[in-house]
């Protein structure tokens, strides 16, 4: 992989900076190596990680969920928490509670005890079984990376990174995120069902003799200064207007907007949706060892960063109209009408 396109510091803070891209880089390798078939769903976990963000998998049962997100853990070398969402989970099974601590041998005091949410990545397996009431529990979380319990406020480890998955499949008994906190999330991302040649690939790998234990590329703090870094990654003026045009463009109550957006579309990209396209923007272009983003990067992070956030109306679920392809197109749009 190129290193970066120019000098982001002086040195030594240069030798360091390219060392710690050398570990991501290395850390991809890693991840690729152990998730079969995956590099561009791997590259966009990255990509939210770098952004401090939070990503919503989408998948049947039985892709790789658990394993990518364990794996992942286990190469960004960040503490990992899995907490099995239920029907019956609580709040306070997310983010803990006050006990009563009579251990010193005097009066029993209340302590915190922090529960599975204080990790550096969380794994929130099946969210949407869980009841509305628990699902909130993450809001703050997932916004002020802090937890608030019986007045008091504590702070969650840096790097915090939240990982949720949800069946698309079977939908009986469980609860839709509202709009929210889906919004929460950084990217959506979709795993595909393996091509055949892949799903070769993972048989031979997982039926046979276990292979050596994953091993840590990369240190957690090195991911923090990374995701300074992908902030001062820069944007062209006019590659930032056409994100605005893009959004805006999005909106179906906006006299120009497009045909079929006026028609089908319930409510368009919000700010927040806009600055999650050139953040990942910027990551994608760090990721792929340049300093500078391009148009290209803009195309590859849209969908994970907008598909959970375009929804269509009653009529454009009638048309069974599809979004992805909309959201390219008026994309495309934007950028071409920048660069003319």
């Amino acid at each position: 992989m190129n290193e970066p396109e120019r000098a982001v510091a002086d040195d030594p803070a240069r030798d360091r900076i390219q060392d710690e891209l050398t570990a991501l880089h290395q850390a991809r390798d890693a991840i690729n190596d152990e998730v079969v078939g995956q590099p561009q769903v791997v590259d966009q976990m990255l990509i939210a990680l770098l952004c401090g963000g939070h990503v919503l998998i989408e998948s049947a049962p039985g892709l790789g969920k658990t394993l990518l997100v364990r794996t992942m853990g286990t190469v960004m070398g960040m503490d990992f928490s899995r907490i099995q969402f239920t029907p019956d989970l609580m709040p306070a099974d997310i983010t803990g509670t006050v006990v009563l601590d009579g251990s010193s041998g005097e009066a029993r005091t209340g302590r915190f005890q922090p529960g599975p949410i204080f990790a550096q990545m969380v794994l929130a397996d099946e969210i949407n079984r869980a009841t509305p009431k628990t699902q909130s529990a993450l809001l703050e979380a997932m916004q002020e990376r802090t937890v608030t319990v019986a007045g008091h406020r504590h702070e969650l480890p840096s790097p915090f990174f939240v990982l949720a998955t949800q069946n698309p499949i079977e939908m009986e008994g469980t609860y839709v995120l509202p709009e929210a906190q889906i919004d929460r999330f950084f990217f959506k991302v979709v795993l595909p069902f393996p091509e055949v040649d892949v799903l070769d690939a993972i048989l031979g790998r997982t039926t046979g003799a276990e292979t050596d234990r994953l091993e840590r590329r990369i240190e957690p703090d090195a991911i923090v200064r990374l995701q300074v870094l992908t902030r001062e990654v820069p944007i062209a003026s006019h590659l930032r207007r056409a994100v605005a045009n893009f959004v805006r463009s999005t909106q179906p109550g906006v006299d120009d907007a497009d045909g079929d957006v006026q028609r089908y579309v319930l409510y368009g990209v919000s700010p927040r949706g806009a600055q999650a396209l050139v953040l990942a923007a910027k990551a994608r272009a760090l990721v792929e060892g340049r300093y500078a983003v391009a148009a290209d990067d803009l195309r590859a992070v849209a969908l994970p960063a907008l598909r959970h956030r375009l929804q269509r109306n009653f009529e454009g679920d009638a048309a069974d109209l599809d979004m992805e392809t909309l959201t390219m197109r008026l994309l495309d749009a934007a950028l071409r009408s920048a660069a003319a």
